[in-house]
């Protein structure tokens, strides 16, 4: 069980249909924020932290144009609310290899 407000792994990130849909949802928000074109390509790996809700800190790869690049996003998820909101999205310095 994580311990408030510490950061944990999410096990099985890259391959949970969960964490795939955050990931979607702030290439998406991301997006319209930024009238961009982003397109969501697979998450890489994932952290969360346990607040008034909880906080996710998701590593992403998204094509911008021809190359792809990795991105770190963070969502806040409220679920007694029906809510999540994009709260950071940014690049990293990592250049992610071609996808297949």
């Amino acid at each position: 069980m994580a311990t408030l407000g510490s950061l944990t792994d999410v096990g099985g990130a890259a391959n949970s249909a969960e964490m795939e849909n955050l990931a979607r949802f702030a290439v998406d928000e991301h997006n319209k924020k930024e009238n961009s074109s982003l397109e969501f390509v697979k998450v890489i790996s994932a952290k969360k932290q346990v607040v008034s809700g909880t906080n996710y800190l998701i590593t992403l790869e998204a094509k911008d144009g021809e190359s792809t690049k990795v991105y770190e996003a963070k969502v806040w998820v409220r679920e007694w609310l029906n809510s999540k909101e994009l709260l950071q999205f940014n690049p990293l310095q990592l250049q992610a290899t071609p996808s297949v």
